[in-house]
């Protein structure tokens, strides 16, 4: 996809088109940063830049980009562009010094069809020190025609020899909304289960997409609930009670603490939203800013001190569970403390 299809990651983004454009972008590149956040895409995004037949001003970030549509575009977005060299990982999760002077020779020649070869190496961390070794000489002094991306979401592992060779970008987090608009777009996510899924994805679209929709979506009813059941200063135990029980009821096995432990860490990204909000911070930084009219009719009993104290409490509680304390006196201890 072209960058302007891309969701977050604007300034570095900027950068990165604006410094092709003027061909100053150095020719080996480490594009760091979690799992799922779109660095395989920005990388092919580049080759397409470097190659596409038609480019254009993307007026969102002032610089050129690709134009998605013509031949070479396309090919690169299938992976059957003759210039453009991806490697991953084989069978074994390695990547072979094999593979590694496999990619140095076919990058010693000019381009077959297109203005510039670009070699992607996915998940680069997984190269064997002999494959990284092997490419040591080609990322310091690289064809004329060849640009090399190496993706990772562990760069510390990459050999200090290697990393010194690149230039690294570093692509920070999703915010929670980000993530959500591309589930929404690519993956036909219906609203309220892409912003479950994207509440706790700690901004990758590809952790949320691991998500068990269902549950996370079934978590963030429950927790409202109970919020909602606390909020008054003396709900009275009938209150916490009924609280507990939207977290935790009856719950004792193995399976019923794993969904106690989602019910608490969305409570604890509720109780966090709560306290930005009462903090007057800016709203895009919410975790679930598609409920923020149900947190802002909550802020009313959470000030920032009590969602502070509350955020405290779930941590406690979570920790209590790690440690094998029973999941209904954890639910109902922590019911009464919020």
């Amino acid at each position: 996809m072209p960058f302007r299809d891309h969701v977050g990651h604007r300034s570095l983004i900027r950068l990165l088109t604006r410094a092709a454009g003027r061909g100053a972008l150095p020719p080996s590149l480490v594009f760091a940063g979690p799992e799922g956040i779109g660095k395989r895409r920005a990388a092919i995004s580049l080759a397409q830049l470097f190659n596409c037949l038609h480019p254009v001003t993307a007026a969102v970030y002032g610089g050129p980009d690709a134009c998605g549509e013509c031949a070479p575009c396309r090919r690169i977005a299938r992976g059957v562009h003759a210039d453009v060299l991806r490697v991953e990982p084989g069978d074994t999760g390695s990547i072979k010094v094999e593979q590694a002077r496999q990619i140095v020779e076919r990058s010693a020649y000019r381009p077959f069809e297109g203005r510039r070869r670009v070699v992607i190496v996915d998940d680069a961390d997984a190269m064997e020190v002999s494959a990284q070794n092997a490419l040591l000489k080609t990322l310091e002094e690289p064809p004329a025609a060849s640009t090399f991306v190496l993706v990772t979401a562990r760069a510390d592992v990459l050999l200090p020899t290697v990393s010194s060779r690149c230039q690294r970008l570093r692509f920070g987090r999703l915010s929670p909304a980000d993530v959500a608009d591309v589930l929404l777009r690519d993956h036909g996510l219906e609203a309220p289960a892409a912003h479950a899924a994207a509440s706790l994805a700690g901004g990758s679209v590809g952790r949320a997409l691991a998500c068990d929709t269902d549950a996370y979506g079934d978590a963030r009813r429950r927790a409202v609930a109970a919020l909602r059941l606390v909020a008054s200063g003396t709900p009275g135990p009938r209150g916490r009670l009924e609280a507990a029980r939207q977290l935790g009821g009856e719950m004792a096995g193995k399976a019923d603490r794993d969904e106690l432990g989602r019910r608490l860490r969305v409570l604890s990204s509720m109780l966090r939203d709560l306290g930005a909000l009462a903090s007057r911070v800016d709203e895009r930084s919410l975790v679930n800013g598609d409920q923020r009219a149900a947190l802002q009719g909550l802020l009313a009993s959470f000030d920032r001190e009590r969602s502070v104290e509350a955020f405290a409490a779930v941590d406690r509680a979570l920790s209590a569970l790690d440690r094998n304390a029973s999941p209904k006196i954890v639910a109902d201890w922590i019911a009464f403390q919020i």
